[in-house]
């Protein structure tokens, strides 16, 4: 159980910790580093901008479901 919760936690953390290379990453893709806009336009530029939302979301989920299920194990959690 403890394992669990510290795994979730640590998932949240490693997450957290990456968020801002990934937020890095975007910029970059869409704006060539120097600010300046690329080529991507339209439904590419709006999924590629959401692709940090996407990261977060999916950090977050992991890192609750590892939680709940390690207190799913412990009982705290109903079935």
């Amino acid at each position: 159980m403890l394992g669990n919760l510290i795994g979730g936690f640590v998932a949240i953390l490693v997450g957290v910790s990456l968020m801002p290379s990934v937020a890095d990453g975007v910029y970059e893709a869409t704006n060539n580093g120097s600010g300046s806009p690329t080529n991507v336009t339209g439904a590419a530029d709006t999924i590629l901008g959401l692709t940090t939302l996407f990261f977060a979301l999916g950090i977050a989920s992991a890192g609750i479901a590892v939680a709940a299920q390690g207190l799913r194990a412990a009982g705290m959690l109903g079935a």
